[in-house]
């Protein structure tokens, strides 16, 4: 799940679906029909997975029973874990606490406390298609810089989805999700990123949350990109903890992170995790 590792993964995509190449290297997957409607069905479910996780959440609660409870709730749907044994990963899903940006991974010894933040991140293999979707949630009421941080980074999510749609580039979103997060003072993370989603969790092509010179990719029909702004209070840095997973702020700032699975069309972008009882 990290940068370069996920850089040699997209690397090996070339043979999803069809593919635009440059230099025998993938530049994007477009999906085929079918294809879309099994990523389309996974990723409903997977968004109803993580709204039943998030509602486990709660003060005592351990990272290590919420993990077990991810694994339950998916066996109820008939899906898989897509992250469970990922290049090593030992969770079902990804927990980060406050100053843990992604990655974290359950403990048995941690226990959710009155005034936390928690951001969940929750894969599935569902029919041999993937959903992937993250959400931070508080630990009773936000308020203040923490209700402001949340907000933020949501919202500079909903400004790349807006814009991702043919004709424009992945550029295009990295300007949109920095834009409004420069604007509050915050820092979004460069060391991790978006990325394409659909038949493996990480497919072509990589979807910064700022502008790069190298993200100039043009946006087609048939793309299925997953979008996750991971947004600091602090410094945009990062280090990563002895267990050689959980990602947490250099500063020990508060980190939020959101992430939608979205299918570009014409117009506007379809939001495929979009939980069923939300407004949209």
């Amino acid at each position: 799940m990290r940068r370069q590792t996920k850089r040699q993964i997209l690397q090996r995509s070339a043979k999803k679906s069809r593919s635009e190449r440059d230099g025998g290297k993938p530049q994007c997957i477009i999906h085929t029909a079918e294809e879309i409607e099994g990523i389309r069905q996974a990723a409903a479910t997977t968004s109803a997975i993580l709204e039943t996780i998030l509602a486990g959440i709660g003060p005592g609660v351990a990272l290590n029973d919420l993990d077990l409870l991810a694994g339950a709730v998916m066996r109820d749907h008939s899906v898989d874990s897509a992250f469970k044994g990922y290049l090593g990963f030992p969770g079902e899903i990804c927990i980060s606490v406050n100053d843990e940006v992604v990655h974290g991974i359950s403990c048995r010894d941690r226990i959710i406390q009155l005034g936390d933040i928690v951001s969940v991140d929750c894969g599935t293999r569902c029919g041999g298609y993937i959903g992937d979707t993250a959400k931070t949630v508080s630990v009773g009421p936000a308020v203040g810089q923490v209700a402001n941080l949340m907000a933020v980074t949501e919202k500079s999510l909903m400004a790349g989805i807006d814009v991702a749609r043919a004709g424009n580039t992945v550029w295009d979103i990295g300007v949109a999700i920095e834009n409004v997060v420069s604007a509050s003072g915050y820092k979004v993370v460069r060391d991790f990123v978006g990325h394409g989603c659909g038949v493996k969790l990480h497919e072509a092509p990589e979807v910064p949350n700022y502008p790069t010179a190298k993200s100039r990719e043009p946006l087609y029909a048939g793309m299925v990109l997953a979008l996750e702004p991971m947004v600091n209070v602090g410094d945009h840095r990062v280090k990563i903890d002895d267990d050689g997973w959980t990602v947490r702020t250099i500063d020990g700032s508060w980190s939020a992170h959101f992430e939608h699975m979205i299918l570009i069309t014409e117009s506007k972008p379809e939001i495929l995790t979009w939980p069923k009882n939300a407004s949209n």
